[in-house]
Formats: C-alpha cells, structure tokens, sequence
C-alpha cells in the first residue's frame, strides 16, 4: 500500500514559511494534515514553550536541545501511522531548524555530530522545501522581531548561516543545487501566490509518480 508524503518546509525567519505550509494543506485537504514543531501541546512541547517565552527560565543548552528533539520523538510514532494510513504530513519546521539554531549558538562540545545525535531514526522528508530571502533579515531589523528567546536580527544571521551548514551536511547541498529530496526557493521579490505555485508544482510531480513505500531516516 502506498503511503502519504511527509513534506517539510524549513528556512529562515520572515520568509513565509507558515504560510506556504498552510496553503500547501488546503490544496492537499482532506488528506493531509499540519505538524508544527515544537509542538507546544505537549508535556515537552509546554516545557520548551515556557523556555522561549520566559527570559527567567533558564536551563542548558544541551538540555534545551535534547527537549527539542525529544519534542520531535513524542509525534515520531503518529507521524509514521498516518503516512502509513495514505495521508500526507506536512510539517513546518524539523530536525533542521533544531540542529541550525543548535549550532548559531556556538557552544563548545556541540558539534554537528553531538546536535544530530539524538535526531537519529527519526523520519526524513520526502520533500524538503528551504525557503530563502535575501531581505528577510534587513527587513526584520527596521521592523523587530518578535518577544520571544533566539528572536533578534544577531542571531538569526548566525542560524542563517548554519542552516546552510546542516544543509550540506545532511542533503549533499552544494550552492545552487537541488536534489530529489531537497529544494531551494528564493523568495525574494515573489508574491505569496507565486512561491505557492512553484511548491504546488513541485508536489504534484511528486504525486503523480510512483508513491514511496518505504521510510529514509537520519
């Protein structure tokens, strides 16, 4: 029996990457469903929630990063019944951002090989689509970012550049590169309704070959 596509959209603040994942599920609607990561409904999802939003609530980075993962484990075993039921998961934010946002951070020990670690057997895409923008991050300075943890323009030019580090690392990706699994889209100077067609177009060629029966996992 065929199973559903797990479809992933990652990329950097600003570029529009939940809403590219909503609009991906209403043209796959009823057969799909949204995941968003983290999943704040969760025992660990409530935990990480209180992490991003209270400054006051401090806990190690290893530990923050290992509940990510652990945020990821808790949905592992669902994500996998539903795609095996035929329907198709996308998801909005992954292993990815954990492992980018990781490693910005800097922190000795913390390596590529240490931040995947834990990610490991986890379910990888069949789709990944990285979306980018090259006035993402200048936009965001004259406009803020939001309240919470990780949110300012320093950072996220270090998680900008890490996520192409991870990138490479887990995708093979060399620059201006796409793969079966993973593809780039600048969105730079594109409407909404632009960049929606050119992922659309994407996943309909995708569906309309042989569909994946087997699972690839980090």
């Amino acid at each position: 029996m065929a199973r559903g596509l797990l479809i992933l959209v990652e990329g950097l603040d600003r570029t529009g990457k939940s809403t590219q994942a909503s609009i991906l599920l209403d043209k796959l609607k009823p057969n799909a469903e949204l995941v968003k990561f983290p999943d704040r409904t969760t025992p660990i999802g409530q935990l990480i929630n209180r992490y991003l939003t209270d400054e006051s609530f401090q806990l190690p980075d290893q530990s923050i990063h290992l509940l990510f993962s652990a945020n990821r484990w808790e949905l592992s075993q669902s994500l996998q019944n539903t795609l095996l039921s035929g329907k198709h998961v996308i998801m909005d934010r992954y292993v990815y951002s954990g492992i980018a946002y990781s490693l910005a951070k800097g922190i000795d020990g913390m390596d590529f090989d240490w931040c995947i670690q834990p990610d490991k057997g986890l379910i990888k895409p069949d789709l990944l689509f990285f979306l980018s923008n090259r006035d993402s991050l200048d936009t965001a300075s004259r406009e803020g970012f939001g309240q919470e943890r990780y949110e300012s323009l320093a950072f996220q030019e270090k998680v900008r550049d890490q996520f192409y580090r991870v990138l490479e690392r887990l995708e093979n990706y060399s620059q201006g590169t796409d793969s079966n699994r993973l593809q780039m889209i600048n969105v730079t100077n594109q409407s909404i309704d632009q960049v929606s067609i050119t992922i659309w177009e994407i996943v309909n060629r995708k569906l309309q070959n042989e569909p994946p029966t087997d699972f690839a996992f980090f």
